[in-house]
């Protein structure tokens, strides 16, 4: 579908280790301040036990898991928004992102000098979201120029974006972000084109030592109590200790690594997760003999929409789907089960697909 999330954080954290993590694409960390140019472009697959269970039963001659796309962006500085360091580029890149995973840096490493002098995810936290505020501040004031002057000759609609407009610019210059700003769905739309770096969903990512990889460290904690007021999920990570991790090719091996560490699953497995939900994705099976397959769809989308995430072809000659729960499936065995048990059911266009559905598409074209 498309749908891309960010990395995001200041200079000299580890995001480019955590993305090496996740991603099938590599990319080389930075060792000192404003080295990396460019933004890093990688896939990460979303861990999804379910597969595997519904293969046990198909035997499929391939498992495909559900993509995200994750992009990891240059270190940000103090003065991005002004143009320091990567300044714009980074910005820009964060503007095309859905979802923003927002790293920071929770532990001590002589070797990596902090680019503030000293450690303080709070602090870093405040100069991300600085200079995401300023830049929409900047877009937020140009609208405004443009609509005073329609404003001023009675345009109705024009005189309501512009009192919208303020309420956003009061809110930035009171150093708040955007997706916090007291408006209404339907207020909030007359910006959606200028896409708000502050608008965007973020979750946040303690990114700690090998030894606080299970509870956390005081840095943690006191990041936690800074934003316990946002809706949003904290993920701890060490992650130096899961890039080791993901390097190791035999699974028993990563278990193992993961079990002495005392783990169950590797973190960056629950930042996916996390962002998945972030992002208001969902997913549906399709199950065959060639194939068993996870597929990506936002929450609330039809049957045909659905299908259309498979193929075009499917949506143009929709005619009904064949829907049965994951969990009946599993629970019964096999999908004649299913239907002997009167669980299989035949939906029409408007059915809304539910996460877990494994769908049978009839077409015709």
């Amino acid at each position: 579908m498309g749908l891309k999330c960010g990395i995001i954080g200041i200079t000299n954290i580890g995001k480019t280790t955590i993305f090496n993590c996740i991603s099938a694409t590599k990319a080389e960390a930075s060792s000192f301040a404003f080295s990396a140019s460019k933004s890093n472009i990688g896939m990460i697959t979303v861990p999804d036990e379910r597969l595997e269970k519904i293969n046990s039963i198909i035997m499929s001659d391939k498992v495909t898991p559900a993509t995200v796309d994750i992009v990891d962006i240059p270190g940000l500085t103090k003065g991005s928004s002004k143009g320091e360091g990567i300044g714009n580029k980074f910005l820009n890149d964060i503007q095309q992102c859905d979802a923003l995973i927002h790293v920071v840096r929770c532990f001590d490493d002589e070797r990596l000098p902090h680019i503030e002098g000293s450690v303080n995810p709070v602090r870093d936290k405040e100069i991300v979201d600085l200079e995401l505020q300023v830049k929409d501040l900047e877009m937020v004031e140009r609208r405004i120029e443009r609509f005073e002057k329609v404003a001023k000759s009675g345009d109705k609609q024009a005189k309501k974006a512009l009192d919208i407009l303020n309420v956003y610019k009061a809110h930035f210059e009171d150093f708040k972000s955007a997706r916090t700003v007291p408006l209404s769905e339907d207020d909030r739309k007359f910006v959606d084109d200028l896409f708000l770096l502050s608008d965007k969903p973020v979750i946040y990512v303690c990114n700690v030592d090998d030894a606080s990889a299970v509870s956390g460290n005081a840095y943690v904690e006191d990041f936690k109590k800074a934003v316990a007021d946002e809706d949003t999920d904290v993920i701890i990570i060490a992650g130096r200790l899961e890039s080791e991790i993901a390097e190791l090719e035999d699974e028993a091996d990563r278990q193992a690594f993961l079990s002495d560490a005392g783990l169950s699953e590797p973190g960056v497995n629950k930042m996916i997760r996390s962002a998945y939900r972030l992002l208001n994705l969902q997913s549906f099976f399709t199950a065959g003999k060639k194939e068993v397959r996870a597929w990506t769809i936002r929450k609330g989308m039809t049957a045909p929409e659905a299908a259309g995430v498979i193929h075009s072809d499917l949506e143009r000659g929709f005619i009904r789907a064949e829907v049965m729960s994951f969990d009946d499936f599993y629970a019964l065995g096999s999908e004649h089960a299913v239907k002997e048990a009167g669980k299989l059911r035949v939906e029409g266009r408007n059915y809304v697909v539910q996460e877990g559905d494994m769908l049978h598409i009839r077409f015709n074209v």
